[in-house]
């Protein structure tokens, strides 16, 4: 895996704590029946699990997949909270141990991930090792090159810039969403279900939350810390940015929408 371009402060898990299955994972969530064995990678803040396990039922499992202790005690604090019995694990996406995971799943998932790791196609092909023959392998990621917004915003373009310098200096790719079809067919993947579909911000509340949170995110992250480190912009720099979302957020025409491409491999 390579850096977490996002870290895990609050700022960001208030953005991931929002996700659940029917706004991040609708491409899957008519292939889950009751009974499956479901391994999440990136489980993060573990609201998305949490859904999934519910889906699956008592007579299911789901084996949670996180690189750090770290994110792997956001992920089980979660489903202590919601009163969700599920495996957490520690563990390397890029090399699979199917020992300790407990064998394979009829169902693999990831969400925003593969947008961060240094070899999306050896991870997609560990994915589809660890899943059974017919299980299915379901990975959505956001493409940010195909981030849209209005009104026009010069800061909101240069945020765009500078987090993708970040993400790539990282080892990861930004626009991933647009290269998950070919990523599948390089790994491999014969039977392959391609699609796209976006967040939209634009209610009054919306704009609100989206854009505080990218505001707070630019002064109070690891990804603020990494572009001052790296030269790529002040403390000063990033308050405007942070300046230009809050703008954003407060203007009545303000809309944004954020694409994702999904992929849906047969095993």
């Amino acid at each position: 895996m390579t850096t977490y371009t996002h870290g895990h402060a609050e700022a960001v898990l208030r953005s991931h704590r929002w996700r659940t299955a029917a706004n991040s994972a609708a491409h899957l969530l008519p292939h889950l029946r009751a009974g499956q064995r479901l391994l999440d990678v990136g489980s993060g803040p573990g609201t998305i699990t949490a859904d999934l396990a519910r889906l699956v039922g008592e007579a299911g499992e789901v084996v949670a997949l996180e690189v750090t202790e770290e994110a792997a005690a956001l992920t089980r604090a979660e489903l202590d909270r919601q009163g969700i019995v599920a495996r957490v694990v520690v563990g390397d996406v890029r090399a699979l141990d199917l020992d300790a995971l407990g064998g394979p799943f009829d169902v693999v998932h990831a969400h925003q991930v593969l947008q961060h790791v240094a070899d999306p196609v050896g991870a997609l092909r560990e994915m589809l090792r660890a899943t059974r023959p017919g299980g299915l392998v379901a990975v959505r990621d956001s493409d940010y090159g195909h981030f849209s917004w209005h009104p026009a915003s010069a800061g909101l373009d240069r945020w765009l810039a500078l987090y993708a310098a970040a993400a790539r200096a990282n080892g990861g790719e930004p626009d991933a969403g647009r290269m998950l079809l070919a990523w599948a067919h390089a790994a491999g993947a014969t039977e392959v279900e391609a699609g796209s579909s976006t967040w939209c911000f634009a209610t009054p509340e919306d704009r609100a939350w989206w854009g505080g949170l990218w505001a707070d995110r630019l002064t109070s992250t690891a990804l603020a810390r990494q572009l001052v480190a790296e030269g790529r912009a002040t403390e000063a720099d990033l308050a405007e940015v942070a300046d230009a979302w809050r703008a954003w957020a407060a203007d009545p025409d303000g809309w944004f929408s954020v694409l994702h491409g999904e992929v849906l491999l047969r095993a």
